[in-house]
């Protein structure tokens, strides 16, 4: 290490990240996958359950559907539910105006007698 200094090749730096190399012993490999692991626990608890949570919230909303039930879609449209298929649900928003929606853009299911207050 002095020699290449020495002969100029690597230069100050050179010198510095050599005795950097030099004075790392290796260490346990736990201790340097340590922050990744914690990085990863932290993206579960704060991201990834959270949003399989909700998604298997409304995967349960969806398939508890039934004839009756005041629903939005994901459009914001108010209605009640007239007949279910396996993909698709008819809406009626008003009287004699129905409307065909997926079942999964359905967002949320309303406490009865709501389409009556609004």
């Amino acid at each position: 290490m002095p020699f290449r200094w020495v002969l100029g090749t690597g230069g100050l730096t050179g010198l510095l990240v050599d005795t950097a190399w030099a004075q790392q012993d290796g260490g346990n490999a736990l201790f340097s996958f340590l922050p990744l692991i914690v990085i990863f626990v932290l993206f579960y608890f704060l991201l990834i359950r959270p949003q399989t949570k909700k998604q298997k919230e409304h995967r349960v909303m969806v398939e508890g559907l039934g004839t009756g039930d005041e629903v939005v879609t994901g459009g914001g449209v108010l209605g009640k539910v007239t007949e279910l298929g396996p993909d698709f649900v008819t809406v009626e928003i008003a009287d004699n105006v129905s409307i065909k929606v997926r079942r999964h853009t359905i967002t949320a299911v309303m406490p009865k007698g709501t389409m009556k207050s609004v």
